[in-house]
């Protein structure tokens, strides 16, 4: 079972914060610190809170912090589809829907996929995911180093998102797996000569590059949401931007049934 002292190393050693650096930015004595680190004192609930938000720890770890110390965790995590979540479902539908004819959809901690556009759902349908998989599974698969032209570039720069995500989230095991797996790729050679680096899909005669922006709530008081993120696929050239544009053309000229 963990205890508050050892939760609390662990974090501040994790964010590479020093007893005096914590304590400064906290807003307290590095003695008081001390004393919380081992167990001579023990901390009130507002200061448990206080250390979380300074150390950034994720919402769900920081219920931990609080009842690592006795207290009742702080955050929720709300049903996706609970009448509170209405008005960020709408947020992510609008920014999705706007975001048309390029695709662009909502992922949880887990990378699994919870909402998309048309555009989204078009793109990786080919690849046997939709809403409610994990893009974990289709970064294992044989499919992408296949139909992927930069895949060492890709699998390179994908490796480090994910050690990243980890290690912000105090590590994250299904992360694991896959990391090794992507980092099984060869290396690329040559730095890019563009300012991001794209995925470069080629299927048939059809070639698609894209790279992404990834947006998340800035104020979550809720577990799931604090780690949901909606990530925007952009054109790298007008040939890519012209086949969405086209496929959204025929997808409306569609007859109704």
């Amino acid at each position: 079972m963990q205890t508050f002292p050892n939760t609390l190393r662990h974090w501040r050693n994790l964010r590479r914060f020093s007893q005096l650096d914590l304590a400064n930015e906290a807003g307290i004595s590095s003695r008081h610190l001390s004393f919380l680190e081992t167990g001579r004192a023990r901390p009130s609930r507002e200061m448990v809170v206080r250390l979380g938000e300074t150390l950034e720890v994720p919402l769900e770890a920081r219920n931990e912090m609080l009842t690592a110390a006795g207290f009742a965790a702080r955050y929720r995590s709300a049903d996706w589809t609970a009448e509170e979540m209405d008005p960020v479902r709408a947020a992510i539908e609008t920014t999705l829907a706007n975001h048309m004819p390029m695709p662009g959809l909502a992922v949880d901690r887990l990378w699994t996929i919870r909402m998309a556009n048309p555009a989204a759902l078009a793109l990786f349908s080919s690849f046997g995911i939709g809403v409610g998989d994990s893009l974990l599974d289709l970064m294992v698969s044989d499919a992408l180093p296949t139909v992927v032209e930069n895949w060492p570039e890709v699998a390179h720069h994908a490796a480090k998102r994910l050690r990243t995500e980890s290690a912000s989230e105090g590590g994250i095991p299904e992360f694991g797996p896959v990391i090794a797996h992507l980092e099984k790729a060869l290396k690329p050679i040559d730095p890019a000569r563009t300012p991001v680096i794209p995925t470069i899909v080629v299927q048939g005669d059809q070639r698609l590059s894209l790279f992404a922006t990834i947006a998340q709530f800035g104020t979550p008081e809720d577990v799931a949401l604090g780690s949901l993120k909606i990530e925007l696929y952009f054109p790298m050239d007008l040939e890519t931007e012209h086949v969405f544009k086209g496929m959204a053309e025929d997808e409306t000229a569609q007859p109704a049934m």
